[in-house]
């Protein structure tokens, strides 16, 4: 591979990653916790960065090092681990992809009102599923979804840009909360955690590298810069949507819960923020549909040579089943979303578990030696998500049986 090519692949993995994790969660997320933190929120975000990236810099490097998807290295490690391992990212992805294909929706709705009923954006949906599924079937299939995931990452930035200048926040009270806050919220430091690097994020970029040949211990330089960036990316992302918000609050104006992060757009910028507000939110959707069926597909390719070389159908139904239940029903079965929603949570801690005892078996890495600190920030944030995954497991559990 040139290396130009290998450039585009890195800054491709990059934004394939952070626009995974831009999704209509992400957005609504952050606008709500804005609300309830304040300027205090920036120091929620600064330690979230710091553990995305601990977390992250860990699972692209052994994945990396090793040259194996996560499954491979689980069931190399810990046989049957890698397919459990699998069959949580394909259900926690495919549950939070209805979510992603009814964000897609609503935000073609709000530029092109094309549905009698807004709330379920039924046309909006099926045609947002339809370009995903054209990205997945053209020839070079990985150069135009790093493409893909680019320019509508520059967009959604430089628009969120624009509303968040526009809002005229408080910035200097802002950064000195950051490093001082008033309030600290161990809850929404795990739920940032958790949102940006959590379920099948973490692997998007990583799984994608590998399909572009980057693998071995000389690519880790390389491989350390596109992990970082990426989280950079959805953090600057995060940042400007928290600026926006905090400027929108600070100034009196009223959020609707009901669409919260619509509204600030729009207080923000009038009803061109409104629909800058459909343009954001459905380049976030979309690029997160794309994002989740590539990666939780590729966590199958590897258990059989039939599904590697069908896996172009395999992401199709994936997107087409989204669809189908998102218009069926508006919304998944809801005892499968909480549930899904809450194992979801249990990805990262358990693949970052399972990533970090890999990385000691030689015959897994190589010769390859992982730096102590980067063991010791991976632990802690395996520490943390655990925690505080198996305390919502237990909660969702116990509400599913009232």
């Amino acid at each position: 591979m040139s290396s130009s090519n290998t450039r585009s692949a890195l800054l491709g993995a990059a934004f394939l990653m952070a626009t995974s994790a831009i999704g209509p969660g992400f957005i609504t997320q952050t606008t709500v916790f804005t609300q309830q933190l304040l300027t205090s929120f920036g120091f929620v975000i600064l330690i979230s960065i710091l553990l995305d990236i601990a977390g992250q810099l860990n699972i692209w490097r052994v994945i990396t090092v090793s040259g194996m998807r996560a499954q491979d290295l689980a069931n190399n490690l810990l046989p049957g681990s890698g397919y459990f391992l699998a069959a949580l990212v394909l259900l926690g992805g495919l549950a939070f992809n209805i979510g992603n294909v009814a964000g897609a929706g609503m935000g073609l709705d709000i530029l092109f009102p094309l549905d009698a009923d807004p709330v379920k954006p039924v046309m909006g949906a099926v045609i947002s599923a339809a370009i995903a599924l054209v990205i997945f079937w053209v020839k070079e299939v990985g150069t135009a979804m790093d493409w893909f995931t680019k320019i509508l990452g520059f967009v959604m930035i430089g628009l969120t840009l624009y509303v968040a200048i526009a809002s005229h926040p408080p910035v200097g009270d802002a950064i000195l909360r950051t490093f001082v806050p008033v309030r600290i919220d161990t809850t929404a430091i795990v739920t940032l955690v958790g949102g940006t690097v959590g379920g099948y994020i973490s692997f998007a970029g990583a799984h994608r590298l590998l399909d572009a040949g980057i693998r071995g211990k000389d690519k880790l330089p390389q491989v350390t810069k596109s992990s970082v960036s990426a989280i950079l990316l959805a953090s600057a992302m995060r940042i400007l949507l928290f600026l926006a918000s905090l400027g929108v609050i600070v100034s009196g104006g009223l959020i609707n819960k009901d669409n919260p992060a619509g509204s600030v757009f729009q207080l923000a910028a009038g009803q061109t923020g409104y629909y800058i507000f459909g343009i954001v939110l459905w380049a976030a959707s979309i690029t997160s549909v794309v994002g989740s069926a590539y990666t939780s597909i590729s966590f199958l390719r590897t258990f059989h040579p039939f599904l590697d070389k069908h896996y172009r159908i395999l992401i199709s139904f994936f997107i087409v089943t989204s669809t189908i239940i998102f218009v069926m029903m508006g919304k998944p079965p809801v005892k499968v979303l909480v549930l899904a929603g809450a194992l979801n949570g249990l990805i990262l801690p358990l693949a970052l578990a399972l990533m970090l005892l890999a990385v000691y078996k030689q015959k897994l890495v190589g010769t390859y030696k992982h730096p102590l600190w980067m063991s010791a920030m991976g632990w802690l944030v395996v520490a943390v998500m655990s925690w505080m995954s198996v305390k919502a497991v237990l909660f969702d559990l116990a509400n599913l049986w009232k």
